[in-house]
């Protein structure tokens, strides 16, 4: 296969992605913006949205304050952020109308139908008066895009190509989600540490009502709550809820399943200058199926998820080398 082709596919595989990882971290913050908890923390919460994607530089350029409708609008429609999910959609979309031809007709028709109706969904009040609904939607769109792409295409080096780009993405935004969302907590508690016991419920193992829905909406985020409860059937722990999204490798979305379908995926596109990138991603998933969450947490958990960022990076940047378009330097 040509390296532009696969490249394409490649790329409109991650942008569908990464738009239904930001419409799962947008809708978790609305959901937990609804609970009970100060300005600080609140606006903690938003500008950690932004800090998962790296772009809390780039809001702070264009609004002179953080609020969650600037942050919403700033996410989903701004052309100027690369990130948002409009623009996502629309390389999706131009990345598969470029290779228009290695594409079934389903899979090219729910890419352009979808960058179309979305653009008139911005064009009306919807994201404004029910942002989950619009949220609930894109997501929507992506699960359309990966069934219409299992079941239409042939299981080809291009559609090797479109599931080690969806599975490279997705492990990298987990991987923020859950560094991101566990260092909040930290800060929340601390925050909450001076509060008198007569000012909030405590269980015996010292969680509160808030705590309960703080992580629960983490693992909707990641469609991982049922899943939770039918592995661990039991209280929802920060510990648990670790293990479940790194080292789970039944769990569709964990850092241990991404990495198992990317190494698969990459044996399946295997060419004359690729071993050495199949035995770095070959280290990273074993790190990840031989590891228990106790090595995890006493190594330090961001420690350990900024690392595993940094060889996702460097897995990417293999791949491109190997076999696609490089990336620009």
């Amino acid at each position: 296969m040509l390296s532009r082709t696969a490249d394409h596919l490649f790329w409109m595989a991650r942008y569908t992605e990464r738009a239904e990882n930001t419409a799962r971290m947008l809708d978790v913050n609305v959901q937990t913006s609804l609970l009970p908890q100060s300005v600080e923390d609140a606006e903690q919460g938003w500008r950690a949205v932004l800090g998962i994607s790296e772009l809390l530089h780039s809001y702070d350029q264009k609004y002179d304050a953080l609020t969650q409708k600037d942050v919403i609008d700033f996410m989903v429609r701004d052309p100027g952020n690369p990130s948002s999910i409009a623009s996502c959609l629309k390389q999706a979309r131009e990345n598969a109308r470029a290779v228009r031809g290695a594409l079934t007709t389903e899979a090219w028709e729910i890419q352009n139908a979808t960058w179309i109706k979305m653009q008139g969904y911005l064009q009306t009040s919807a994201l404004e008066q029910n942002p989950s609904d619009f949220f609930e939607w894109v997501k929507h769109r992506s699960h359309l895009s990966r069934g219409v792409t299992i079941g239409t295409m042939l299981k080809d080096e291009a559609f090797h190509f479109i599931r080690l780009g969806t599975f490279l993405e997705r492990a990298d935004n987990t991987a923020r989600i859950i560094d991101v969302k566990f260092h909040g907590a930290k800060e929340s508690k601390q925050s909450q540490s001076g509060q008198s016991q007569s000012q909030s419920l405590t269980a015996k193992d010292g969680s509160t009502p808030i705590d309960f829905y703080y992580w629960a909406a983490i693992l909707r985020s990641v469609s991982g709550f049922e899943i939770y409860r039918k592995v661990y059937r039991d209280v929802i722990t920060p510990e648990r809820v670790a293990e479940l999204l790194i080292l789970r490798a039944d769990m569709p979305r964990s850092l241990a399943a991404c990495m198992s379908h990317v190494l698969s995926n990459l044996k399946n596109v295997h060419n004359d200058v690729s071993s050495d990138t199949e035995r770095f991603a070959g280290k990273l998933h074993a790190d990840l199926k031989f590891s228990s969450i106790e090595e995890v947490l006493e190594a330090g958990l961001h420690d350990y998820l900024t690392v595993f960022l940094e060889r996702i990076f460097e897995l990417g940047n293999r791949i491109s080398k190997d076999f696609l378009v490089p990336l620009a330097a």
